[in-house]
């Protein structure tokens, strides 16, 4: 396998942001009957009002993850991955990267949200130990889970 590498985007990374949202949130599109937030967000204002690294190997972006600080949690507004790279420890790799971030900014948690029509991403981040605190209905059928978990609780993550 080739070497890996994180590097924070920039503004001349937008479109590439938005070309892998929207393969790796695609197949989501029939379940909640609508493109998920990812695929139709503006990725040239994410890249300034929050953080964007982008996971790449051999020079190709295969994944990234979007984050923003808030007062004592790190948001996690979005983790995409190609889908041909899907389950192969992409996902855990970026949620490391997340928990190290927290640790720089002096924050004591992970958060994030995901429809809870995405069985599979409760699931994924419910074995790394992230716990729902609140659902939020944010327009008719579709329902936000927020779910946190506390920084440092890496050692929940399976994989290397």
């Amino acid at each position: 396998m080739a070497e890996q590498e994180l590097r924070q985007a920039g503004l001349e990374d937008a479109e590439a942001a938005l070309a892998l949202s929207r393969a790796a949130y695609a197949h989501w599109a029939e379940a909640i009957g609508r493109e998920p937030l990812p695929m139709k967000a503006d990725y040239r204002q994410a890249v300034v009002d929050h953080r964007i690294d982008f996971l790449e190997e051999a020079g190709a972006l295969i994944a990234l993850i979007e984050t923003v600080a808030e007062d004592d949690s790190l948001l996690i507004i979005n983790i995409a991955v190609q889908p041909n790279r899907q389950g192969e420890g992409v996902g855990d790799r970026l949620l490391r990267h997340a928990d190290r971030l927290a640790v720089d900014l002096g924050l004591v948690e992970l958060r994030l949200y995901t429809n809870a029509k995405f069985a599979s991403n409760l699931a994924f981040y419910g074995k790394r130990g992230f716990v729902e605190f609140k659902r939020e209905t944010l327009a008719p059928g579709s329902v936000a889970v927020h779910m946190r978990r506390p920084v440092g609780a890496a050692a929940l993550t399976p994989g290397p």
